[in-house]
């Protein structure tokens, strides 16, 4: 299974051969990332275009329009990296096909491993967005390169670990994190203590940012699980 940063990765896979479809799906899920299908160019083009995919898988040969066509047109609208499943496999096809605008071009049949190792390949290239240099929730603001924290207008004393304990909770706003994981992300996996320090220290980040401690609404507590940053 692929760490948790595949967890947010998504891909379209725009082929008609159910069962090749259905594996290619099955496998990559597996790996941790979010799939789409689509079983025809003009269904693929239009899913493509309705939200931002981190990877598109397409095949050549497909029905209402055809693989090549779509890569042009998606190569024009939007910057995703496409992998092109053909049976073709002279050189002048894979010339086509990259001429297109695809970024790879695998040729069937293909083995499993060879495909995820290309998907990996093709997510390597794809360039990431900058780091935010802040991050904001309501009146509530992180500088990241300062590692400072403000609430409106007052500056916040935060230790090293309560800073960065906050930023982690406010990056993946919404996403409830167990003790565990915070406890791997902010102290580290060599890390030896108990799961009662990120209580402290939620605690202590509590003190500071919410206006009724007790009853916090921005950091809040999941029962039996761990904790979540509402916004």
């Amino acid at each position: 299974m692929v760490q948790n940063e595949t967890e947010q990765i998504s891909i379209l896979i725009v082929e008609d051969d159910e069962t090749l479809q259905q594996t290619l799906a099955y496998n990559l899920r597996e790996e941790g990332y979010q799939v789409n299908v689509a079983r025809d160019g003009y269904q693929g083009l239009e899913i493509a275009r309705a939200q931002p995919y981190d990877l598109i898988v397409l095949d050549v040969m497909l029905p209402v329009l055809d693989g090549l066509s779509v890569c042009r047109i998606l190569h024009r609208e939007i910057d995703t990296p496409i992998i092109m499943l053909t049976a073709r496999s002279s050189e002048v096809d894979k010339i086509i096909g990259l001429d297109s605008g695809a970024d790879d071009y695998i040729t069937k049949p293909f083995g499993l491993g060879e495909f995820l190792a290309r998907v990996r390949a093709a997510l390597r290239r794809k360039p990431k967005p900058a780091a935010p240099e802040r991050l904001q929730s309501g009146d509530l603001t992180l500088d990241l390169i300062g590692r400072k924290a403000y609430k409106g207008a007052e500056e916040l004393t935060l230790s090293y670990k309560e800073f960065d304990l906050l930023a982690e909770l406010m990056r993946n706003q919404g996403m409830v994190f167990s003790r565990d994981l915070l406890l791997t992300k902010i102290w580290g996996y060599d890390y030896y203590g108990e799961s009662r320090t990120v209580d402290v220290h939620i605690r202590w980040l509590r003190e500071k940012i919410e206006e009724n401690p007790s009853k916090p609404n921005r950091i809040t507590t999941i029962r039996s699980i761990g904790y979540r940053f509402e916004g």
